[in-house]
């Protein structure tokens, strides 16, 4: 009896460090989105950006929105929206979208 207690408490105490490993994990992610910014993840290796909001006025920054839609829906498991184009491409609109 003994036994099988220790075991349940050994068990008990991995699973509070692995909740806090994941809790400090999702905290982070969040804190370093400044206030009227969000994160998009683009290109092949899902580079993580973080954006304006008010790039949510533009018609071709809308364009990748739609696309996003099309290809993930809103299922976003990583936390943030998941856009469909190559890094290069997403690097040239937002310079763009910056001198506008």
């Amino acid at each position: 009896m003994g036994i099988r207690l220790m075991g349940i408490a050994h068990a008990k105490q991995k699973l509070q460090r692995t909740l806090s490993a994941r809790i400090r994990m999702i905290s982070a992610t969040s804190i370093d989105v400044p206030k009227g910014h969000f994160a998009v993840y683009v290109g092949e290796f899902k580079k993580r950006f973080v954006i304006p909001i008010a790039y949510l006025n533009y018609p071709l920054f809308q364009d990748l929105l739609n696309l996003a839609e099309e290809e993930f829906g809103y299922d976003h498991p990583m936390g943030g929206l998941t856009i469909p184009c190559s890094e290069e491409y997403f690097i040239s609109l937002t310079s763009a979208l910056n001198c506008s």
